[in-house]
């Protein structure tokens, strides 16, 4: 344990937290904090743990004298506040993992589309984790946003199985000899999409007066004689 580091008083003044106003039940949990902070260090992963579990202790200590005892700012410790232990964990690992690298390419949509679908409820880090295991490819939260947005994967709502409707003959062509039918594997499964995708595609047609008729000249025209 280091000697030459600031006492607990020192500790609590630079946090702006008076001594004084610390109850019987804050006093001994902010002691075992500070001494935590002199055996492990005051690195990110220490800190980490540290502010996770006095954010959720429920000492009544609030958000902005935590931060300035961590030595964090106010809105890290605020957004961690809605964090689970998972999440802090996986946090944790993704900085281990050092700087993102990697690229999303454009067929993890459908991978990623199913794992959405097959897991309405995953966060971001859990959609993290099944890149890194599917493909090796470690990327940031940004960079999964982006890629959901790309694709209308980060709507609201959850990504949904739409079957691709059958082929039925139109009236009058009932003497028209059916096509011959499909092997399974030829079959088409079905398709991921959004909601909102479903939606979208749902656009009726226009009439057909709405197009330009078909021209009916002979020839080339010209507006100027030849030379």
């Amino acid at each position: 344990m280091a000697t030459d580091g600031p006492t607990f008083a020192q500790w609590l003044e630079d946090g702006a937290v008076p001594e004084a106003s610390l109850t019987d039940a804050q006093r001994p949990v902010l002691q075992a904090a500070f001494q935590f902070l002199n055996h492990c260090g005051r690195d990110y992963y220490s800190v980490r743990l540290l502010s996770h579990v006095l954010l959720h202790a429920h000492t009544g200590l609030k958000i902005a004298p935590i931060a300035r005892l961590l030595g964090i700012s106010r809105s890290a410790a605020s957004a961690q506040q809605g964090w689970s232990s998972k999440e802090v964990i996986q946090a944790a690992h993704h900085r281990l993992a050092g700087r993102t690298h990697g690229k999303l390419l454009p067929r993890f949509a459908g991978p990623i589309a199913h794992f959405l679908h097959e897991h309405p409820h995953a966060t971001r880090w859990d959609l993290l984790d099944f890149i890194q295991r599917t493909w090796g490819v470690s990327v940031s939260r940004m960079a999964v946003h982006k890629f959901l947005k790309k694709y209308g994967l980060d709507q609201p709502h959850p990504v949904v199985v739409v079957p691709i409707p059958e082929t039925t003959a139109p009236a009058g062509t009932a003497d028209v000899s059916p096509l011959p039918e499909r092997s399974e594997a030829a079959a088409p499964g079905p398709v991921l999409v959004s909601v909102a995708t479903a939606a979208r595609a749902e656009v009726p047609v226009p009439a057909t007066d709405f197009f330009l008729a078909t021209p009916n000249t002979q020839g080339p025209s010209y507006c100027c004689p030849r030379p």
